[in-house]
């Protein structure tokens, strides 16, 4: 079993910065991959972005050259650095853990950008 613990939402205006934290612990495998999700109301949860334990990322479209992610493997814990933010970034934020086929989520953190 592997328990995640999010950090790091909140409330910021549109071109403002937001850092999203997620700490696993529990039983880790060396080989796993980390990452982000969101869901905004009314819509499926999404894919933001997700980093491998051999630091090979992966990011949508919509946050290219705006979301960082990055990981700390001796902490077990990812980041998501969030800048030129914009409305439709609004969501609820999850963070996500995969290992061995199996996938472990976050309990959620709210972002949302408004002016």
């Amino acid at each position: 079993q592997v328990h995640l613990v999010e950090s790091g939402g909140g409330f910021v205006q549109p071109g403002g910065s937001l850092r999203l934290s997620c700490a696993a612990s529990g039983n880790i495998f060396r080989i796993n991959t980390m990452g982000w999700y969101r869901q905004a109301p009314d819509k499926s949860r999404e894919s933001v972005a997700s980093i491998t334990s051999g630091g090979t990322t992966n990011y949508d479209d919509s946050v290219k050259g705006r979301f960082t992610i990055s990981r700390d493997n001796a902490k077990n814990t990812v980041y998501l650095q969030m800048s030129n933010l914009i409305p439709e970034d609004t969501a609820v934020y999850y963070c996500n853990f995969k290992q061995v086929g199996r996938d472990y989520w976050g309990q959620g953190t709210q972002v949302t950008i408004s002016s």
